[in-house]
């Protein structure tokens, strides 16, 4: 219930005000890097994260490291953003805030989002074969991967689209043999 409490309040209304702004002002590829920049760096530095979430720090300071680490590389328009957040004491849902904006530019873009999960690190030929059959299933324009790596399965991939799972691992065909073997 919290969760969509928060995205219901928070969340939603603060991305579809960076994409109404996108969209008047013509940058939604701009703002789509940018977002997917301060996602990745939030997921690389936790320290970034902890920073902006502390009550203790002071808004201006939190603004100042927003505008070192932003740089020339973040639009001006979201760096103003990101202060606006500082500003209303939002800063903390910069991560869940990023997040629903991409699911809006994806939704915008006709593109879907496939969680594909596999033993090893994918080839270039195995991510577009893998982009193609999303395409074909789902009859989207466009593919966005989110790989990961996870050993235990053995070999073969898991391809999450939306709430369909497609399980191709050795790890879930091997529980697939046992539960028939068990149940018969």
């Amino acid at each position: 219930m919290k969760g969509s409490v928060v995205s219901g309040e928070i969340l939603e209304p603060y991305a579809e005000a960076l994409m109404s702004v996108a969209q008047s002002q013509n940058l939604l590829d701009k703002f789509g890097e940018d977002v997917r920049a301060l996602l990745g760096l939030l997921e690389t530095s936790p320290d970034l994260e902890q920073f902006l979430g502390n009550p203790v720090v002071k808004p201006e300071a939190k603004k100042a490291v927003l505008q070192q680490v932003a740089g020339e590389q973040i639009h001006p328009y979201m760096v103003n953003f990101l202060k606006l957040l500082v500003d209303r004491r939002r800063i903390l849902f910069l991560e869940g805030i990023c997040q629903q904006f991409q699911v809006l530019l994806r939704q915008l873009n006709k593109t879907v989002l496939a969680e594909v999960t596999s033993a090893v690190e994918l080839t270039d030929e195995q991510k577009n074969a893998i982009a193609a059959k999303v395409r074909e299933l789902s009859s989207a324009e466009r593919v966005e991967l989110d790989t990961k790596i996870d050993p235990e399965l053995i070999g073969g991939v898991i391809i999450k689209i939306g709430s369909q799972v497609l399980d191709t691992s050795l790890r879930g065909q091997l529980r697939r043999i046992g539960i028939a073997l068990t149940s018969g």
